[in-house]
């Protein structure tokens, strides 16, 4: 049987079930008479008569009854299988990769997204620690975090975070040998753990504010990292003053290892926000991520 008359089994199933051409041309969506014709055309084409027709009802022959209970299964696995090819289009999967500071990661990404990647296993996420303003596009990441106000202007951007504050820290017996700061150019006098952005090769100079001037303060020390964690390290082992978000100082700074200066030269500013350009297609396993970190 040449498989483009499939249609004419389909035909036959319909009528077998519904025992009505009347109801079974209404489920499939065509005239009576189209489907009467098509059925007939099976019986045809068979030899053999499938339906005993009435002018009451339709009944099965044994031929009929044999067919159904063969094909009808048949059919019933390909819808079947359909569907599941449908699921698994719509289906969340992929490799997202998102850039973002390691601070980034361990606060706003890694908390929101660790529950998504169990409930989704079909999504791959790759985190890349980085700290300078890398171009995404280039270097063909899905996304990336930024502090808002580090955003360009050709870039969608979603706020993934509170406002933050940056605080200057030392251990309380380093500033018994020192005095403490009270403007941002007396760091120059101290001994500052340094963060090397690697985009540019460049030391991070410190950036302070107290909403009249705003002052951005090239410190020297004796290390140099381009990690978040070997700077807190350093800062509660006493070789100096760190600058970093203050909730990466918080524990220390409640328990007392660590005390904080320049509070005032030190405001909140704009959190992190994820961005991707306005053009990138999305993707269920894109926005199922950007979801994720859109809530609060």
């Amino acid at each position: 049987m040449a498989r483009e008359n499939y249609n004419e089994l389909i035909a036959f199933i319909a009528v077998a079930r519904e025992c009505s051409f009347t109801k079974a041309a209404a489920h499939l969506g065509i005239t009576q008479s189209a489907l009467s014709h098509t059925v007939k055309a099976l019986e045809k084409r068979l030899g053999i008569r499938l339906l005993t027709r009435t002018t009451r009802n339709v009944s099965l022959t044994e031929a009929g009854e044999r067919l159904l209970t063969r094909i009808s299964p048949k059919f019933e696995e390909i819808d079947t299988e359909i569907s599941l090819l449908s699921e698994l289009r719509d289906k969340p999967a992929g490799t997202i990769r998102i850039s973002a500071s390691d601070h980034a990661i361990d606060t706003c990404l890694w908390p929101k997204l660790e529950p998504i990647l169990r409930q989704y296993p079909d999504i791959k996420l790759e985190l890349c620690v980085d700290y300078g303003f890398t171009d995404i596009v280039e270097r063909r990441f899905d996304a990336g975090v930024r502090f808002g106000e580090a955003i360009s202007n050709d870039m969608i951007a979603i706020r993934i975070g509170r406002d933050l504050s940056m605080a200057a820290v030392a251990t309380p017996e380093y500033f018994a040998n020192h005095p403490k700061p009270v403007v941002p150019h007396d760091l120059l006098e101290h001994s500052c753990i340094n963060l090397r952005l690697p985009t540019y090769g460049g030391l991070y100079a410190w950036e302070f504010e107290n909403g009249e001037r705003q002052i951005n303060v090239n410190v020297e020390g004796q290390l140099i990292f381009n990690s978040v964690q070997q700077i807190l390290q350093a800062s509660l082992a006493g070789y100096g003053v760190a600058f970093l978000p203050e909730d990466i100082f918080t524990p220390y700074l409640e328990s007392g290892r660590l005390v904080r200066v320049l509070q005032d030269w030190c405001p909140p500013f704009s959190g992190y926000h994820l961005y991707f350009p306005n053009r990138m297609r999305s993707s269920s396993a894109f926005d199922v991520i950007v979801n994720a970190l859109k809530a609060s």
